[in-house]
């Protein structure tokens, strides 16, 4: 007999869970086979949810039907059950459902609601472009990225020289060719990319396009070019603002220059992310000053990768978690964290320090290094670690720098929502880009418990889908958007390591983007159903 352990009360969103049976039991050619018995044509889901409570023979466990799919009496063993859909649409579910027959076990948690992913901090701007199929997300389930993130963004983008750093991670000079915000979405839309596309406009790329040196606050002359730009990315949709202040290349800019700059935002209706001026000693400084600029601006705030930097940071993320409930007394916050004790970004000469493990991502003058770490390289050129990095200028690098309890204890704050913060365009990337979120559900949540799988879902659906005011997304609603994912949540996990990070997770059976299946079998099925999501409207 099939598992009984799925009659979960919780809030699922947007993905459907599926619990492969015993192969013998499966009708039709098995699970696979009813897979393909969907209809990809459909784009929205009309939910018929029915209270009735079904039994399974020989199961004393009570479980709720599918939600958006009305059970039919003339459902036949082995034959697709209609499901009406969007528009005189249809969409088939396999016969081998929990409530007809045996074989694959599918349930849903709560009417009304299901499970997509949303990757909540992303840097997939060029990426999605140059490689539509977008397998490191949809491996993992993911159907929605939101881009833009840490002040960098693909658009809009006025290119003179070298990207300036860290926005050389997002690509190579050449492909930083859309002048405007609409110039993103028409090249979005012809590339037609597998995964949904929401996004945030870089306050750094703004710098760049109109300041002739980032090492000075900007004029406000330039701030207002700047605010230009960024209200006509409001206009089509962006989600707002987003600030990477670590970075040299926004590190001086004042708390005055980003306030005044994100003025536009609250009309719009629009949000305030950052990559906080400091995530290591001044942590807590830096969270104030991103909650006064969300306050003085009447916007939320979105703090990414929260996290406790440096051996000397360790143990503090009970007063960082503490400062934001205060801060959210009075005011909207939220913040993101991958299930990592290792961050990665460019190689900064600011966080090199011998008690820390780097692992070299890249390095442009030698791209031998890669997979090395940053010590053996130092000892191997007889330079201290800090003369080797600056040697290895430009680079990237994963940084072990974070405690495993502090990871934890951030990751199972009820307010944290799951990104993965991937690279995609390192050559040796951290394992996150591949395997953030089945390792939020296999390791962190099926092993370690340290949520329930209705939590872990609520982290990386619902919850990011109203932050960023995504609409028609986050729960099986009428008239909502079919994205959708089958997986065995006994068995995902993630394969990714930091050794050998390029590997698709277990357990991810099936992808649906707007109703088109676009992931199958461990592979892409070259069908692209995702779009551009607009900001939800104030």
């Amino acid at each position: 007999m099939v598992n009984a352990a799925v009659s979960w009360r919780c809030q699922l969103a947007e993905h459907i869970f599926i619990r492969p049976g015993p192969a013998s039991r499966c009708q039709a050619g098995g699970w696979q086979a009813a897979v393909g018995r969907y209809v990809a044509a459909a784009h929205k889901v009309v939910a018929h949810c029915h209270e009735t409570s079904y039994f399974r023979r020989g199961c004393k466990k009570r479980y709720r039907p599918v939600t958006g799919i009305k059970p039919n009496a003339m459902d036949q063993p082995g034959q697709p059950a209609l499901v009406k859909g969007y528009a005189g649409q249809r969409l088939y579910r396999p016969a081998t459902s929990t409530y007809l027959t045996r074989g694959a076990l599918i349930t849903m948690a709560k009417n009304g609601e299901k499970f997509v992913v949303i990757d909540a901090h992303t840097h997939d701007d060029l990426y999605v472009l140059r490689a539509a199929q977008m397998l490191p997300k949809l491996s993992q389930g993911v159907t929605t990225v939101v881009v833009g993130n840490c002040g960098i963004s693909g658009a809009p983008t006025q290119l003179t020289g070298e990207p300036p750093e860290p926005a050389n991670l997002l690509g190579k000079a050449a492909e930083f060719r859309y002048r405007s915000f609409a110039d993103y979405l028409v090249a979005l839309a012809a590339a037609s990319p597998a995964v949904n596309v929401a996004a945030l406009v870089g306050h750094t790329t703004l710098r760049s396009n109109h300041m002739d040196r980032l090492d000075r606050v900007a004029t406000p002359e330039e701030i207002s070019a700047m605010r230009s730009q960024l209200r006509e990315a409001l206009d089509r949709g962006a989600l707002g603002l987003s600030t990477g202040l670590a970075y040299l290349s926004a590190y001086s800019a004042s708390e005055e220059e980003v306030t005044a700059l994100a003025e536009p935002l609250a009309a719009a209706g629009a949000l305030y992310a950052t990559h906080l001026r400091n995530e290591s000693d001044q942590v807590l400084e830096a969270i104030e000053e991103a909650c006064r600029i969300g306050r003085r601006v009447r916007a939320p705030v979105v703090i990414s990768h929260l996290k406790c930097a440096g051996v000397g940071n360790w143990e503090r993320s009970n007063a960082l978690l503490g400062a934001l409930k205060k801060a959210g007394a009075g005011q909207a916050i939220g913040w993101d964290c991958y299930p990592y004790a290792a961050s990665a970004s460019i190689l900064d000469l600011r966080q090199v320090d011998d008690r820390v493990k780097i692992q070299l991502s890249w390095s442009a003058p030698h791209p031998e290094v890669a997979g090395q770490t940053l010590a053996q390289v130092a000892e191997s050129w007889r330079l201290t670690q800090l003369d080797a990095a600056r040697r290895l200028q430009p680079a990237g690098a994963i940084y072990h720098c974070m405690s495993e309890d502090d990871v934890r204890r951030i990751l199972q704050h009820p307010g944290t929502m799951i990104g993965s913060d991937g690279l995609p365009n390192d050559p040796l990337p951290h394992p996150r880009l591949w395997g953030t979120f089945p390792r939020v559900l296999g390791h962190y949540c099926r092993e370690e418990k340290l949520f329930s799988l209705g939590e872990a879902v609520r982290k990386m659906t619902s919850l990011p889908a109203q932050r960023f005011g995504l609409t028609d997304r986050g729960w099986v609603r009428e008239g909502y958007s079919a994205d959708l994912v089958l997986f065995d949540p006994h068995a995902v996990q993630d394969s990714a390591t930091f050794a050998d990070p390029v590997r698709a997770a277990t357990g991810i059976h099936a992808v649906w983007v707007n109703g088109v299946l676009s992931y199958a079998e461990q592979a892409a099925t070259g069908q692209r159903a995702g779009r551009f999501l607009p900001r939800r409207e104030s």
